[in-house]
Parts: structure tokens; sequence; C-alpha cells
């Protein structure tokens, strides 16, 4: 029969447990998941069994956070993105990106099992105050979040730290100013009447086919002359083309195809007038001028927008070219308001996606079915298609107030 072991004050002590007079500590000994000794120590023995429970508890959970007290957050996102065979490569590739230019060389580097929800709010705001948009914020907890999930999932925490985070940012940016939103038909017609500058003519075909199809700038980028059909009138959208820096060339940005966004993504939109017209005359132009599109991607060629040299425009090269615009524009404008005595028709500054987001206002603004609405823009989810709806009904429900009070219907 085995020896009853008591401490000083008589009570029975556990397997494991003694008393260490010559530290005047209470101790449990303990074997790790990798065999090796280990040891709890407590001043009282009520304290030590209060651990021996967390720790009987993580091990039933699976939790024993020293089997991981070496692995950072690093350590799990490379076990996250390579259990994600299913991304596209230029998915996968703006992921790795996103992780290593904002996460890897700093908060990357913290043990995993020491991050809480607050430590994760602190470096969302730090990202912010260094001039980071929300928008890009998101993008890192759309890396982060997983990568902390994927740890939930294999027991190594017990929850997410980054949950709700992203929500708190939002609410603490309440009051600031909003984000643009489409431009009004004044503004929109302002830009593009400004096109037929001679300076700045050549990049009509391509704003007006932006403005005119609500297609997306990778989907305006890898348009070639074989996806248009002039006789029925009609554009197909089947591919797309992405300009994102490639982790196994070292980051370098370099062109890809891919399919669209979603599934929804590949679809026919309809030619207007408009836009046929604008592509009729970027052929003109370039059998005029002689330039066409060199460039050959996976087998594509025949891409219809591209620069003098032969070369497809990158986002930022149009990102670039709209700000040169609008500013020309609102220089002269504020100029020739003034010397007409009336109020300038004044342009914010926009983006690519700015000129999609223009085109389903306009269609939000005159057609009502929402499902034909999605199709048009291949929206995966109809919330997207809803909410832009929803901003457009809010505005012309205010219009149609607006008209009954000056109609006097009373």
């Amino acid at each position: 029969m085995a020896k009853v072991r008591k401490d000083g004050k008589g009570r029975v002590l556990h397997k494991g447990e003694m008393y260490v007079r010559s530290k005047g500590l209470y101790s449990f000994s303990y074997t790790d998941a990798f065999g090796k000794r280990k040891y709890l120590y407590s001043k009282t023995l009520e304290d030590l069994r209060d651990k021996e429970l967390e720790l009987q508890r993580n091990r039933v959970d699976r939790l024993e956070a020293y089997v991981m007290a070496k692995a950072d957050i690093n350590y799990v996102f490379d076990r996250y993105i390579a259990t994600k065979s299913e991304l596209r490569s230029t998915t996968m590739t703006n992921y790795v990106y996103t992780y290593d230019r904002y996460v890897r060389k700093g908060f990357g580097r913290k043990q995993i099992t020491e991050v809480r929800y607050s430590d994760v709010l602190t470096f969302y705001q730090a990202l912010l105050e260094k001039g980071l948009s929300v928008s890009t914020v998101e993008s890192v907890h759309s890396v982060l979040h997983p990568t902390f999930q994927l740890a939930v999932r294999d027991h190594i925490l017990r929850s997410n730290p980054s949950d709700e985070v992203i929500s708190e940012i939002k609410k603490k940016l309440k009051g600031r100013p909003e984000p643009r939103h489409a431009l009004s038909i004044e503004e929109q017609r302002a830009f593009l009447d400004y096109l037929d500058k001679p300076e700045f003519y050549r990049w009509k075909p391509l704003f007006v086919t932006m403005f005119g199809t609500g297609c997306r700038v990778g989907e305006i980028i890898g348009l070639r002359w074989s996806d248009l059909d002039f006789t029925n009138g009609s554009i197909s959208i089947n591919h797309n083309v992405t300009y994102y820096p490639r982790s196994d060339k070292g980051y370098r940005c370099e062109f890809q195809v891919s399919l669209p966004k979603t599934k929804a993504g590949i679809r026919t939109v309809p030619m207007l007038e408009k836009v046929k017209e604008a592509l009729e005359l970027e052929k003109k132009n370039q059998k005029q001028y002689g330039y066409h599109s060199l460039v050959e991607l996976d087998g594509m060629s025949g891409f219809i927008f591209c620069n003098r040299f032969g070369n497809l425009h990158n986002p930022a090269s149009i990102n670039r070219e709209i700000k040169r615009i609008v500013d020309d524009h609102n220089a002269q404008e504020e100029v020739k308001a003034k010397r007409e005595h009336r109020d300038p028709v004044m342009i914010p500054r926009f983006s690519c996606h700015i000129t999609r987001h223009t085109f389903c206002t306009r269609l939000c603004e005159n057609e009502t079915n929402v499902k034909v609405i999605q199709s048009v823009m291949g929206h995966k989810d109809i919330q997207t298609t809803l909410d832009i709806y929803a901003e457009v009904s809010e505005k012309k429900k205010k219009e149609i107030f607006d008209n009954l009070n000056n109609d006097n219907i009373f």
C-alpha cells in the first residue's frame, strides 16, 4: 500500500505534489507533450491546485500553450496559407503580399498565445495613424482573422482575439468624412466632356467604356477586340487581368490573366451606343496613329486599351491620369466660372472603382429590377446591389417629395 504523503498542516498531497521547504513553495510536477519534466509552483496548496485544474482543462481542450511556446503569428499564418490550395494564384499572392508588407516584420513576430483583443485593436489603430485607409486595414484583417481562427481550430487559442475589432475601429471613426460616393450626372458629364481637349482626347474611349459598362478595372484592362460583338451590341466579360506583386518574382509587379473576381463576374454586358462609338473611335485611332497592343498573356492577345508603346495600362497609371484630368479641369473651371459669374462645377477626385460605382448608380436610377442590375454588374452577393439601390432610392425619395412641394399639391 502506497504511503500517504501530507504537508506540514496534515493535508494529504496528491500525486505529483510536494512541499519544497527550501523555497517555501508547493510544487506540482508533470510531463509535457515533449516528454520533458515541468513544474508548477505556488505559495499555497489551494493556489497550486487551481493551477493544476487549469492545466488539466488545457489538456482536455488540447490547449497546452507550452507546445506552441515558440510559435509566433508568422508561423501560424504560414500554416494557414499552406492550407489554402483552393485560392487562385492572384488571390494567394495578394494575401501573402499584404501580410508580408504590413504584418510580418513587426506584429507578426508576437507570440501567438500572448495576443489579446487589445493588441489587435492597438495594431490596427497604429496602421491608421500611419496614414493607411480603412479599406487597407480591412485587407490586413482579412488575412489576420483567419490566421487566428486556425489557431482556435487547432486548440492553440480559446477565442479569436481579432473578433469584432474592425467593428470597433469603424465605430471610433464615426464622424470622419465618409468615403466618396458615385459621381453625380453633372460631375460625370463634366469629366467626360473635358476629355475632348486635345491633350486628353486619347483617353476618352477608355473612360467612356469604364463609365458606360461598370466593369471592374481588371476587366477593362483585359478587354480584347474578340470580346466585342458589334452586330448584337454586347461585350463578353470572361476574364480579368491583374497587376499584382508576384511573391515568386521578388514582389515585382506583373500582369496576369485570371478568371473574373467571382463566378457571377462571367457575364455579358449590353453595349450602349456611346460605348460602341468610343470603341470604334479607339479602333480608328489605333489605325490612324499606328499603335496597338503588343502584349500576349497566357496565350491571349488583341487587348483593346494600351499606351503608345503597346503596353497595357495598369490601375495605378489610370488613377494618376484621372487625378491629372480632374485637377486640370477644376483649375480651369474655377477661373471660367468666376469670369461667367456662376458656381463652378467641381469634380471630386475619384478612383477607377468609382466609375463602376457611378455606372451602377445610373443603372439603379433607371431600373427597378435588382436581379437585372446584379446580373449586369456581376455582383456575387445581391446585398451589394441592394445597398447601392437603397442609397439611390433614398435620394430619389427626397427628389420626389421636393417635386411634390414645388407642385403645390395641397
